[in-house]
């Protein structure tokens, strides 16, 4: 079904492509842990249990099962076709993919259609010798717009003095930061590790003030620690990608409507920066989580002006969008 269009124009910050085939997300179902005695029994077991509560959270939502192999048998070409597609259907001015299957592979899938997508590098290691060489060249040479971590899936912490060099080069071309904190993956993925928290941000944060940090999905599970450092560091704000329901783990009450309130009431409009978290098909494009927080900020009663900003200005700014 087609979207009636909208009286503003949103610009998408985060979405995925091919997500499970990304060797830079492949350990977010848990694959750091192995079987500690190898058990077939148990782990197809715990295989089943997991995919279950994964098809449980797809009935509530009413999404359809994900297709199995990549891309069902189509080229990249045709499913960047399809994603192009999906913004047309949805009204969607631009969208950020974050994720592709490697740098190259997103400076391809941005120049089918560069006009409308807009791709971020990937690193998995801040300290390798040439991790600062490696995202000089995805902007320089790969027109990338920005940079994507994965804090849980690096082999050390964010605020490693080691990756101080990355970090410069951020500054240097001014690209935005989107570092995911806090559990990841779909169900019986990472729960909690050494290096999953946002605290451990703010010495980089404050090391360097020129460079835009993004945790998205409102910091997951530490929502607290991303406030404060939201309010300890200017530099940093929150994306509001995905179902957020990570919400319905939390041991008091917590709603989409309160992350927003708290939010807006406190780092302001101009650091909330929406993206929808879409990422496979046949679901496509997840225009239903941007119709939850478009109607939760209309219900707000958020000046037109802030919706602009929350819904495609600031991510239009971050990743200097013509």
């Amino acid at each position: 079904m087609t979207t009636a269009p909208r009286d503003i124009p949103v610009v998408d910050f985060h979405l995925h492509f091919r997500m499970e085939h990304d060797p830079a997300t492949r350990d977010l179902a848990g694959g750091q842990f192995g079987c500690a005695d190898h058990d077939e029994r148990a782990e197809a077991r715990r295989r089943e249990q997991v995919a279950e509560q994964s098809r449980r959270w797809r009935r509530a939502w009413g999404f359809p099962d994900p297709e199995s192999g990549p891309g069902a048998g189509r080229d990249w070409e045709a499913e960047a076709d399809l994603w192009l597609a999906e913004l047309d259907r949805h009204h969607i001015e631009h969208a950020a993919f974050v994720t592709g299957c490697g740098d190259e592979n997103v400076a391809r899938l941005v120049a089918r259609a560069p006009g409308r997508f807009s791709g971020m590098a990937n690193l998995t290691d801040l300290t390798a010798p040439d991790a600062a060489a490696r995202l000089e060249h995805a902007v320089t040479e790969l027109g990338l717009r920005g940079l994507k971590l994965f804090a849980p899936l690096l082999p050390h912490r964010i605020d490693d003095p080691a990756a101080d060099p990355v970090w410069r080069v951020a500054a240097r071309y001014d690209i935005p930061v989107l570092i995911h904190f806090g559990h990841c993956g779909s169900s019986g993925g990472i729960a909690h590790n050494a290096r999953i928290e946002p605290a451990w941000l703010e010495p980089v944060a404050k090391r360097h003030p020129g460079v835009t940090f993004v945790i998205p999905h409102f910091g997951v599970q530490h929502v607290q620690q991303a406030l404060f450092l939201s309010w300890a560091c200017p530099n940093v704000c929150v994306d509001t990608s995905g179902s957020n329901q990570w919400v319905r783990w939390m041991p008091y009450r917590l709603t989409l409507e309160d992350l927003f309130r708290r939010c807006y009431e406190t780092i302001g409009p101009d650091r909330i920066v929406f993206g929808s978290d879409s990422s496979w098909f046949p679901r496509g494009y997840c225009d239903r989580y941007l119709a939850d927080q478009l109607r939760i900020c209309h219900e707000m009663n958020m000046p037109e002006r802030d919706l602009r900003q929350i819904f495609g200005g600031n991510a239009t700014r971050l990743l200097r969008l013509p």
